[in-house]
């Protein structure tokens, strides 16, 4: 079995972690880090779990795991591995962003490779360390990819995309609370969201003439999870050139799929899927691609990678049907 250690163990993504790795059929919590809940059981705190775990949270780490979870505030990974060491042995996943970027990638002789399957498998599967991408630059990369591998990106692109309420967090803020968010709306970060840094770095990597702007508005919806993201630009071909591209790119793709229907959330919340719709109007395209924030966009993509890096099937623990009703 696949030793597994948790580091930041009370938010959100930790959660999600747990509740998929105690069903999957490779691998056994070994410990969950977290200094704050130490002593607690750890269902005290993920309440889901209730009768589905008996561990505790520690403050102690076991430097020997076979893989090493990091769900950490951004900029806290890079001080949690200063300050800990970890066998030479020892797989990390980081969920956070200090590694994601070609300039941050290299930490203390760990090179860390960008874990976006549908970009990166090949490099993934003969990587030790992992930097997971973010939620909104997963489902944006995976709308945008087939056309930056056919080099058809050759105009501005625009972005509008609406997260749930978990992707800010579990801390409570002016506009986490309930009140302030139920029957609400709003934009943050317009146009400088950090994670266009990641978005740009997977398009040139894959045209690397592009140099057009990506314009991203990101948004707050009022529902807990899943993210919603429409992208469109200028494209010339047919709608069933594009389309032909898309599902070409993504022919081997475990869990991104091109659908003729529209779409909407509930059809990946609770899923590691990707879906995506395209549609055509007057010399623009449409691109609509959808995911589960916390699992295609947190820890579903994580544990896809640790099963890509352990040569274990893809899918392993991961297929999981939509909370549709």
């Amino acid at each position: 079995m696949i030793q597994v250690g948790i580091v930041g163990g009370a938010g959100y993504t930790a959660g999600e972690l747990i509740r998929l790795l105690i069903n999957h059929p490779e691998t056994e919590i070994n410990f969950v880090f977290s200094t704050s809940n130490a002593g607690n059981k750890i269902s005290k705190v993920h309440q889901d779990l209730v009768g589905s775990l008996d561990l505790e949270f520690t403050s102690t780490v076991n430097p020997n795991v076979d893989v090493l979870f990091l769900c950490l505030g951004h900029g806290n990974s890079v001080k949690f591995l200063s300050a800990n060491t970890f066998s030479d042995s020892t797989k990390i996943i980081d969920l956070g962003n200090d590694f994601r970027l070609e300039a941050d990638k290299v930490f203390e002789g760990k090179t860390f490779v960008y874990g976006l399957p549908e970009l990166n498998k090949k490099e993934i599967l003969k990587a030790n360390y992992i930097a997971n991408p973010g939620c909104f630059a997963t489902a944006i990369q995976l709308g945008l990819l087939p056309l930056a591998d056919t080099g058809l990106i050759n105009k501005d692109v625009h972005i509008n995309a609406v997260t749930g309420a978990t992707g800010a967090g579990t801390s409570l803020s002016a506009t986490t609370h309930y009140t302030w968010r139920d029957n609400n709306f709003s934009y943050y970060k317009p146009f400088t969201h950090q994670h266009l840094g990641e978005i740009n770095q997977s398009v040139n990597q894959l045209q690397n003439s592009f140099s057009s702007d990506i314009l991203f508005m990101p948004n707050r919806g009022n529902f807990s999870r899943g993210i919603f993201a429409t992208i469109y630009t200028d494209f010339e071909g047919s709608i069933e050139e594009v389309k032909a591209i898309y599902k070409s790119f993504y022919k081997d793709a475990e869990f991104t799929f091109i659908s003729d229907e529209n779409l909407h959330l509930k059809q990946v919340v609770n899923t590691n899927k990707c879906l995506i719709h395209l549609h055509k109007h007057n010399g623009k395209l449409l691109v609509t691609s959808i995911i589960d924030n916390l699992l295609k966009g947190a820890s579903g993509q994580a544990i896809q990678n640790m099963n890509l890096m352990f040569g274990l099937e893809e899918k392993t623990g991961l297929q999981l049907k939509a909370t549709y009703f």
